[in-house]
């Protein structure tokens, strides 16, 4: 792998990833506490923090739910290390509006701003507000020309555009990047026009949590496409991570979550009635039973210290450079995961980058 394997986390912003009835994980979506959690994922070492984008919550909505671009403008004040990733629904932020605010938390955060362009599945969320939900394909299609624009405006060019979604003429934002090009672009589906899009305008392919070997035909179908000059597409996926000392201990603790989570059927049933069917992600994740969102605990990321720290090491050999992760309760798993899985990471890949050395020695 190029470029060095990295942990993030999912900001808490809807509440409890695995159960919303868990004892140990009271529900609480509050700007305090995700501001606490990503200050203490920074502190622990953490690379990179994901801030989903609801207006409303997607599981029950009389429940809280975070907002997003203001949450993550506060983060990157707060914050001097961590990468503040912010989800974008392109129907809810004209192109122009969007990279404004994108450039102004990429300039607060010192080069630190990165967006996710996740094409919307949560269908009362653009009804309700009267923007209505467009047909699958429709809604890829709006977001190819939307991010098409907001990657131009990003890099600071003076933009003339008519196309069949929007009409923007001599349109420049200032001040422009202060540290790179642009911030970094992440995509999020799985579908064909989500990979067709990915490979043409993303720097980084958020995977949802599934198999080893799944992933790595993901990988394989979407690197081989052509990238017209740009760099090599970069992965990430999602995962719910469960280690303790022994394999039965992580058994036991994910079987507990599955138990809490039946409770949550009749959120799940809400879900599911407000998503679009054709949406991959949904199809994904009912293959098997699982904790978390996004794949969860489909990702095999179960076990003792030492096996979550071995299928870390296959999925970044496959591909896989970040790692957006989800715990319950998520503050001590947090810590948990800090102390005691990332250093028997970085210790496997010593040892895989000594014994490379040592084989070109010999071969010398």
């Amino acid at each position: 792998m190029t470029h060095p394997l990295r942990f993030g986390i999912w900001a808490l912003v809807h509440g409890p990833r695995a159960a919303h009835q868990d004892p140990e994980e009271p529900y609480d979506a509050s700007w305090q506490r995700n501001r606490d959690l990503v200050l203490k994922a920074e502190a622990l070492g953490f690379d990179s923090t994901l801030v989903a984008q609801h207006t409303i919550n997607p599981h029950q909505e009389d429940l809280d739910q975070l907002e997003a671009w203001s949450a993550a403008a506060a983060l990157a004040a707060l914050t001097s290390r961590i990468e503040i990733i912010t989800a974008i629904k392109p129907y809810l932020y004209h192109p122009v509006v969007l990279a404004k605010m994108a450039l102004g938390i990429e300039n607060i955060s010192r080069g630190r701003f990165a967006i996710n362009l996740v094409n919307a599945w949560n269908r009362p969320e653009l009804e309700r507000a009267g923007i209505g939900f467009a047909e699958h394909d429709e809604r890829y299609a709006y977001g190819r020309e939307w991010i098409t624009l907001v990657s131009r405006l990003l890099q600071g060019e003076r933009l003339t555009h008519k196309g069949r979604y929007f009409d923007v003429q001599d349109y420049a934002l200032r001040p422009k990047d202060l540290y790179r090009a642009r911030p970094r672009i992440y995509v999020g589906g799985e579908s064909e026009p989500a990979r067709a899009l990915v490979a043409d305008h993303g720097d980084v392919w958020f995977i949802n949590g599934q198999p080893l070997d799944d992933v790595a035909g993901l990988i394989r179908d979407v690197a081989e496409r052509p990238r017209n000059a740009a760099p090599p597409l970069r992965f990430g996926l999602s995962a719910f991570v469960i280690a303790r000392p022994t394999t039965d201990e992580a058994e036991a603790a994910h079987h507990r979550l599955l138990r809490l989570a039946e409770k949550d059927a009749p959120m799940k049933a809400i879900q599911k009635a407000n998503t679009d069917p054709k949406v991959v992600m949904m199809q994904t994740m009912q293959k098997s039973a699982r904790v978390g969102s996004n794949g969860g605990t489909a990702a095999g990321l179960v076990g003792s210290y030492d096996e979550v720290a071995d299928r870390i090491i296959a999925f970044y050999a496959a591909g896989i450079e970040l790692f957006m992760l989800q715990f319950q309760p998520f503050e001590a798993e947090m810590k948990r995961f800090a102390e005691e899985v990332i250093p028997r990471v970085r210790q496997r890949q010593t040892g895989a980058g000594s014994a490379l050395r040592d084989s070109d020695r010999r071969v010398g």
